[in-house]
Formats: structure tokens, C-alpha cells, sequence
């Protein structure tokens, strides 16, 4: 989940000591090499984002006020800005260095070194002639071996170290080369996973049914924050397709049960905001009415499993979801202002504003203040500004202790044993349930891990994960693992029955570096890099993603426990086919993708060129628009789908694609060869 914490540049240059803001909203960066100012010309790359180029010489390189709290700046690696901000980094050679800065929401820089390669030559992408491809295919396989194109289905007989096929007319002038003739099952490797993210509510609806759950309803308008009727069973519909696409997991949105009610949705509450995304949980130990039924569950995933595909589940650690009039009513927490009853209707949450007012008005009827919001969650369990729990500070001067978005916060730091919250000692259905000497951390990694034991969930994406202490998430590792090894022993005859627990954490802003966080439960970090730095440049061809392709790689071969997720779109940055409109680039996002090494995420829709959708006041909902199932059988859609999926089962075949190690092999054809022990490809672009 993306933290909701709108910064103009104007702030930002009040509470950062690295910045002063030009009128050209340019930032100007206090550097210094052995106390020297520097002071580069800076390229605008979009909103908010800005890159230099440094010419360095060995020397200590501080960025930032001189009185400031010094930290490593660690190339590669995404640095948050805030008014602490000063960082050192020691040049022990000289060369260029590319600076990206972000100001704005997400404050951060990062300090690339150039290699010598990139930083002579620009890559030049030429389009593809139709003519034959010549490939050196020497020291990767011998003479006399048939291989096949697993983009055609063509096949060649190399000779004298050399292979020459005609790409596909589709392909753009790719080839997948792989030897010909039947392979081994290929073992599963997360470094070379093909994850598929999905907002169940907003895929496919398997049971309209449930649709109206706890009397959510919807706005009848651009039904920007509505549930919209997507569920568990409609994902199990839907697994042929996305076996399809050669997908070895299915990341869903958290299915457990959500506040009941909304909140105002965007700055302006222009649209009504339920928790249809899952980050706003109610209640950890059911499943939302919304979803599904437990049976739909255990459904989904042993039909996934059958299919080869593993479920991992979107959680939170971090916050509850808000209160909502709904909520009170329903649980009797929190209180009315005196007099404020009136304006309500007998069901609070169908409440409309005045003329006057929007959405967020509704707050003006509770008494934050009132001692009845002790049955709530309560002050040992979150911080949340109401009545005595304790106030978050701001997230940027504290962001374990902070709220994102003005959630409550979860107390997880705490060592004190805590009660069950009060509104849950009550609430039916629930498995909570009062455990002696439990902290909040205890019960949260409890209540999650029950899925995993249940129903077999195969791993986490954890949410928020910088914003939570390093021991809790180590804790509900633990815990999983442990639930693991109890569903595994229940469930001898499952297809992954003894396969391990898997978490991958988003830390915002992460790259493909190694860090700490391996240390404390987390398999993978998602990879923000890829779409900042390398989806939109690779998209023009293959041979732009040489360098990045070589690192990555490099990362996983020098630590053999690292891995990371890559993305293009998600739902808390943006769409790759909204900022470009181009089918073309949609396409080869697929090869730019697919074939990158580390685990990579495709977002629902990305192949199928699904559109932004209505967004209101906040510019990411557009990101979490319906799947656009009725486009499907458009043929320019169509083909754009099978280019996906013949990727993404070339991807599933080859192990070594994600997991091996990266060689280029020619300049003209463009060709990298992947190998990771017997398994071994060579990918062609002649442009």
C-alpha cells in the first residue's frame, strides 16, 4: 500500500536541509567532494523527479547539511529524504555518477555508478527488417544440436557455432532459442517466479451473490471506491487463464474480513472509499463476506495447486482499518457528537452530505474525545489521536511509530501483554480469542498465520514492511513457517505439500540490492527500480536492458539466499500501458519483463492493455480499474494476450531465465544467453 503522505515541493524545502527549490521546482542539492561545492546540471525525468551526472574524483562526497546525522549513502540503494537527511559516501575511484532525485510524496535519492560501456555509446534500437537472424551460439551449444524457437516453434540445426532462424512476423524480432525435444519438469525456483497480482474485487465475479455484503452499496456514479463484486470464486475461474500465461503464483488482495462501511475517498471526499482492496482490516481471522466462503477458499487454492500455481496472500502488519459509521453502529465503539444523531439516518453509513459539504463532512458528527472509544481497539493497541490511545507522530520523523494515511497504528513494538480488543470480545463470527500474556505482535501473527495452516496459503506479500520493527515480521515468519510444516503434514497428497513458506515485503522505494530485511524473515523485496529505471527505456528493445540485466543478475549470483521482484504497473504507482497508450511498447514490456532476471509481478491487465480507470481526488485509484474481460476478444487485444503468454510459458520452461547467470553474446543480433546448471537459453532481438 502506498503511503498517503502529500508533500509539495515548497515543504519539502522547508524540512530538508539537501534541498532549496529554484522557480523551476528544480532542486538544487548541497554536495560537496573534500568540502568543494558541486553543482550539476539537473535532467527532469517527470513529476518530482529529477537526475544529474557527477564527474567524481576519489574523495569523501556528503550530500546534505553539515550539522546534520551523517548515514552511508550505499549505491543503487532508494535513500529516504526528510529533515534529518545528510549522507557521506567514499569515492575510492574516479568516474560518473547518475543522481536520482524524487522529491514531492516519497521523498528519496538514489547514487548510480555509470559503467564505462553505458556511459560511451547510446543504445540505438533500429526496427527489425523481417530478414533472417545469424546468431553465435558457440560455448552454449554444440554443433549438430536442433534448437527451437519457443516464440514460432520453428527449429534449426546449429553449425560451425552458428544458428540462423526467421523470428516470427509477430515477435518483433524475437527469438527464444531452447533445445529442441522434450525437457524434464523444471524445478520451481522463486528466483524465477511469475507472479500475478490481482485485486480480487476488481477481476472477476465468480458469485454476485455476496456483492452487497454488511450492506455496502454502490454509489450508482463512477463507482470509484465500491466494491465491485469480484471474489474468490471468480479467481478460481479464471486459473486456466492465467496457467496460461505461464504463472507460477497468484498474489491476491487480503481476503480477510474489511471494515464494513467507507471512508471519504481522495483530498476532496469526492467518492465513497470502502476497504475493497483489503488494507483496512476489520477482523484477521475471517474471510470478508465480499470474498467468499471458507469452501470457496480451500477450492481456490487446491484448484491453483493443480495447476502449479502457488497463492500468496497481500498482509498487513502496520495499521487496522479505520472506524466508519457503519462499524460503530454495528459494534457500538466510538460515540456521536451530542445533537449530531439527528442528521443520521436510521442506518448510519447511507448518511449524505449537504450541499455544501463532501464526504469527509461525516467526521464533524463523532466525538473523537468520547471515553466510548475504548471499545474500540483500544490505547494497547493502536496509535490513533482518539480520545487517550496515544498520538502518532509524523510518519517522517518516526516511521515505525507513525500513521500512514491516518491509520490506527498497530503498537507491535509494545513488549506489554494486551486483552483482546473489546469490540472483538463481542463481534460474531470471529477466532479471536483472549490468550494469556500475548502482546499485539502475538495475536497478529497468530491470526494470520492461521490461513497458512488452514488452508495451505503458500506465502506472504507482506505490506508496509519499513514501517514496522524488524522483530515482528522475523516473528510472523517464524510462526508461518511453523503453520506450514502443520498444513504440509495434514495435507500429505497436496502437489507442494513440504514445499516452503515464501514472503516477499514491499519496502517503498526498494531496489534490487541486497539488505537487512533478509535477515529478518523477508525470501524477496519488490524491485521499484524496474519500473523507474528500466521498464519504460527497455520497452523501445532488449538490448537497452543489457546493463540492468547484467546487474541484476550479478546481484543473485554473488548472494545465492537474494532475490527480488520486478514490476511495470501496480496499484499504488501507476499503469505501464496509461503513461504510454502504445500496444507496441505493451508488447514489449513482455520481453522487457519476462525475461529480466529475479522474480517479476505482472499487474492484472498489463497483458491485456487494461485502461485507467475513474479516479476522483486520488490519482491511484484509476490504477485498480476492472479487468477488462469484454477487450479480450478484440484482435489487436488478443494477439497482445498470446505474445504474454508465449513469454510467460517460455519463462515457466526455463529456470535459468530468473535464477542463472547472464552473458551477452553478440551486439548485432542483440543476445544474452541465461544458464543455470543444464538449463540454459539464448534470447535474440535484431533491432
Amino acid at each position: 500500500m502506498r503511503p498517503l503522505l502529500p508533500l509539495s515541493p515548497s515543504i519539502l524545502a522547508l524540512c530538508f536541509g539537501l534541498f532549496a527549490m529554484t522557480a523551476q521546482a528544480e532542486p538544487t542539492v548541497h554536495i560537496r567532494l573534500d568540502g568543494q561545492p558541486l553543482q550539476p546540471s539537473w535532467e527532469m525525468l517527470g513529476d518530482d523527479r529529477f537526475a544529474a551526472e557527477l564527474d567524481l574524483q576519489p574523495g569523501q562526497l556528503v550530500l546534505g547539511a553539515r550539522d546534520a546525522d551523517s548515514q552511508p549513502l550505499k549505491p543503487f540503494q532508494r535513500h529516504e529524504l526528510d529533515e534529518r537527511s545528510r549522507f557521506d559516501f567514499s569515492v575510492t575511484e574516479p568516474g560518473r555518477y547518475r543522481l536520482l532525485v524524487q522529491t514531492g510524496e516519497g521523498a528519496n535519492l538514489r547514487l548510480l555508478p555509470i559503467r564505462q560501456k553505458e556511459a560511451a555509446t547510446e543504445t540505438v534500437c533500429q526496427p527489425w527488417n523481417g530478414e533472417a537472424l545469424d546468431v553465435p551460439v558457440a560455448g552454449v551449444f554444440a554443433d549438430g544440436q536442433r534448437l527451437r524457437d519457443g516464440y514460432s516453434g520453428q527449429t534449426a540445426v546449429v553449425s560451425n557455432g552458428r544458428i540462423s532462424l526467421t523470428p516470427a512476423p509477430d515477435s518483433g524480432g524475437l527469438l527464444l532459442l531452447e533445445a529442441d525435444g522434450a525437457a524434464p519438469e523444471p524445478a520451481h525456483d522463486w528466483r524465477n517466479a511469475n507472479v500475478y497480482f490481482v485485486l480480487t474485487d476488481r477481476f472477476a465475479n465468480g458469485d454476485p451473490g455476496n456483492d452487497r455484503s454488511y450492506g455496502r452499496e454502490p454509489d450508482g456514479e463512477e463507482e470509484i471506491g465500491t466494491f465491485h463484486g469480484g471474489d474468490l470464486k471468480g479467481l478460481t475461474g479464471k486459473l486456466d487463464y492465467l496457467a496460461e500465461l505461464g504463472i507460477s503464483a497468484l498474489w491476491i488482495s487480503a481476503p480477510y474480513e474489511q471494515i464494513h462501511g467507507w471512508v471519504g475517498g481522495g483530498d476532496k471526499g469526492d467518492f465513497r472509499h470502502y476497504a475493497y482492496h483489503g488494507y483496512y482490516a476489520l477482523d484477521f481471522t475471517q474471510l470478508d463476506a465480499n470474498m467468499g466462503s471458507e469452501d470457496d477458499l480451500r477450492e481456490l487454492i487446491a484448484q491453483a495447486h493443480a495447476r502449479g500455481i502457488r497463492v500468496l496472500f497481500d498482509v498487513v502488519l502496520n495499521h487496522a482499518g479505520y472506524s466508519t459509521l457503519a462499524d460503530m453502529q454495528r459494534y457500538d465503539f466510538g460515540a456521536l457528537r451530542d445533537g449530531m444523531a439527528q442528521y443520521l439516518p436510521q442506518q448510519w453509513t447511507q448518511w449524505q452530505p449537504e450541499s455544501f459539504e463532501n464526504l469527509h463532512a461525516y467526521h464533524n458528527l463523532i466525538d473523537y474525545q468520547h471515553p466510548a472509544w475504548t471499545n474500540w481497539w483500544g490505547k494497547d493497541w493502536v496509535r490513533a489521536g482518539v480520545a487517550d490511545y496515544p498520538t502518532p507522530p509524523s510518519v517522517l520523523i518516526d516511521p515505525l511509530k507513525g500513521s500512514l494515511a491516518f491509520l490506527p497504528d498497530f503498537r507491535t513494538e509494545s513488549e506489554a501483554a494486551v486483552s483482546l480488543p473489546e469490540f472483538l470480545r463481542h463481534k460474531q463470527p470471529t477466532r479471536a480469542v483472549e490468550r494469556d500474556g500475548y502482546r499485539v505482535r502475538d495475536y497478529l501473527s497468530e491470526w494470520l498465520s492461521f490461513w497458512v495452516r488452514e488452508f495451505g496459503v503458500d506465502g506472504f506479500r507482506a505490506d508496509t514492511v519499513k514501517h514496522v520493527e524488524p522483530a515482528a515480521w522475523a516473528q510472523l515468519r517464524q510462526q508461518a513457517d511453523e503453520a506450514r510444516r502443520d498444513w504440509s503434514r495434514a495435507n500429505p497428497d497436496d502437489p507442494f505439500a513440504g514445499e516452503p513458506f515464501w514472503m516477499v515485503g514491499e519496502v517503498f522505494g526498494h531496489g534490487p540490492e541486497t539488505s537487512d530485511y533478509s535477515a529478518n524473515g523477508f525470501d524477496a523485496l519488490i524491485n521499484f527500480g524496474f519500473q523507474e529505471e528500466v521498464a519504460g527505456n527497455v520497452s523501445d528493445c532488449l538490448r537497452k536492458a543489457e546493463n540492468s540485466y547484467a546487474h541484476y543478475a550479478e546481484l543473485l549470483a554473488d548472494n545465492p539466499q537474494h532475490n527480488f521482484m520486478s514490476y511495470a504497473s501496480s496499484h499504488d504507482t501507476s499503469l505501464f500501458f496509461a503513461r504510454h497508450q502504445d500496444l507496441q511498447r505493451q508488447r514489449d514490456l513482455a520481453s522487457a519483463l519476462l525475461l529480466s532476471p529475479g522474480a517479476v509481478q505482472i499487474y492484472y491487465g498489463d497483458e491485456s492493455a487494461r485502461p485507467f480507470g475513474p479516479t476522483g481526488s486520488d490519482p491511484f485509484q484509476g490504477t485498480r480499474s476492472d479487468m477488462n474481460w469484454d477487450d479480450h476478444g478484440k484482435p489487436e487485444i488478443a494477439a497482445l494476450i498470446e505474445h504474454w503468454q508465449r513469454l510467460g510459458q517460455f519463462r515457466a520452461r526455463h529456470p535459468a531465465i530468473g535464477a542463472g547467470s547472464h552473458r551477452q553474446l553478440s551486439e548485432q543480433p542483440y543476445a544474452f544467453v541465461r544458464e543455470q546448471g543444464d538449463d540454459r537459453v539464448i534470447v535474440v532481438q535484431g533491432r
